[in-house]
């Protein structure tokens, strides 16, 4: 008799994904931040449309203007507007945080899956690659390859994936682990099925609420990495800017009381990060089994 493929419970896994889905859209927080999320990408990729601005060049007669019909949050020491570079800003500094959220949650992710999967020694040897990694603060690393390499925003974004994988690694392997031992899984490997079609096919798969919860993770991390970075005037160069860049250029006007200039990309950082986070707590809490019912 031939062997049978096993069935992955797919139907199983779309109903709980569906659970989840009403189980987030009742959390009044995560919701909320959700829409914060969606309208910061619609300000800052649609808006420069409907609000065309000169970024670029300096306007010497607009320097320091407070707002006004003309310019709703004034204009910075250029005289470049604020609002548009706050659309501008923005930009950069979303791109950059989703970028590299994806980018080290893919690298996380597969390194966690194979580590698990593999178990023995080698789980061992890549576990302590990330533990040493671990030990040593993004925040450095990235503070030290900016003043060495001055990235630009896609230099960014792979140095951020690349110190930032570590956390989403442990959680992946912890859930493969779990995984692994499923009997679709070992019916799989039973019959002769690849380590790779089990990984591809089985483990990443029904880790996927792990992979979305870290993702989420990751991208308020990095947008928070880049706006310390920038802040430090290690980040984008001018012309470019985001909003940590924003925060570092407008700091000593605001001791003359130009508050429009630190004001609206601090509070746009807040806003952001939090609504990330709620998010993260949301899809957490959504796809956690032990709260169904």
């Amino acid at each position: 008799m031939s062997a049978v493929l096993p069935v992955t419970p797919t139907v199983e896994a779309a109903a709980g994904y569906r659970l989840a889905l009403r189980r987030f859209a009742r959390n009044r927080l995560a919701v909320a931040g959700l829409a914060v999320v969606v309208l910061f990408l619609l300000f800052c990729f649609a808006g420069p449309l409907l609000h065309s601005t000169d970024q670029t060049h300096t306007q010497l007669t607009q320097v320091n203007l407070a707002p006004s019909g003309a310019h709703l949050l004034g204009t910075d020491a250029v005289g470049h507007d604020e609002l548009g570079r706050l659309m501008y800003g923005g930009k950069v500094s979303l791109l950059v945080g989703l970028a590299s959220g994806l980018l080290a949650t893919v690298i996380g992710t597969l390194w966690g899956a194979i580590a698990g999967y593999a178990g023995g020694w080698i789980d061992a040897v890549m576990m302590r690659v990330v533990d040493a990694g671990i030990a040593i603060p993004a925040l450095f690393i990235l503070l030290v390859v900016s003043a060495i390499t001055t990235p630009d925003t896609w230099g960014l974004v792979v140095i951020l994936g690349l110190v930032s994988w570590l956390v989403p690694s442990r959680l992946v392997r912890a859930e493969t682990l779990t995984l692994k031992r499923r009997d679709y899984v070992l019916t799989l490997r039973a019959i002769g099925g690849t380590h790779g079609r089990a990984i591809g096919r089985h483990i990443l798969p029904n880790a996927v609420s792990t992979v979305v919860v870290a993702a989420t993770f990751q991208v308020a991390d990095a947008i928070l990495l880049v706006a310390y970075v920038s802040y430090l005037g290690l980040g984008v160069q001018p012309p470019s800017t985001d909003w940590g860049g924003m925060l570092s250029a407008g700091l000593t006007a605001a001791y003359s009381g130009r508050w429009w200039l630190i004001v609206p990309p601090g509070l746009a950082i807040i806003l952001v990060v939090c609504a990330f986070n709620a998010i993260g707590d949301g899809l957490r809490d959504a796809f956690d089994v032990r709260g169904r019912g």
